[in-house]
C-alpha cells in the first residue's frame, strides 16, 4: 500500500515526529491541529473561535495536499445543525 505524507514544515514536526496527515490507500489519517499559521506562529491568541477557525483551514490544506476530494453538502438533517465535523483516531 503506497503512502504519502503531508508535512507543515513547522518546527514541531522533527522535534516530535509526526506528519500533519499520512495518506494510506483510501484513508487520509491527520494528526491533532492546532491554530498555527504557516511560520509555526499561534494564531488567535485567546479567542477560541479564531483558533478554530484556524485548525480548520490547516486541516483542509493538509486533505488537500493529500489528495482528498471536496463535497458539497446542501444540508444537514436538521435546519439547526450548522456544523458537521468527521474525524479518524
Amino acid at each position: 500500500m503506497s503512502r504519502l505524507r503531508v508535512n507543515t514544515g513547522t518546527r514541531w514536526e522533527p522535534i516530535v515526529g509526526y506528519s500533519r496527515a499520512v495518506r494510506a490507500g483510501n484513508h487520509i489519517f491527520v494528526s491533532g491541529t492546532t491554530a498555527t499559521d504557516d511560520k509555526g506562529e499561534v494564531v488567535g491568541r485567546g479567542d477560541m473561535y479564531a483558533q478554530a477557525v484556524q485548525t480548520l483551514a490547516n486541516i483542509r490544506r493538509a486533505l488537500e495536499e493529500a489528495g482528498s476530494s471536496m463535497q458539497e453538502v446542501s444540508r444537514l438533517i436538521d435546519p439547526d445543525m450548522l456544523l458537521e465535523i468527521e474525524a479518524v483516531a
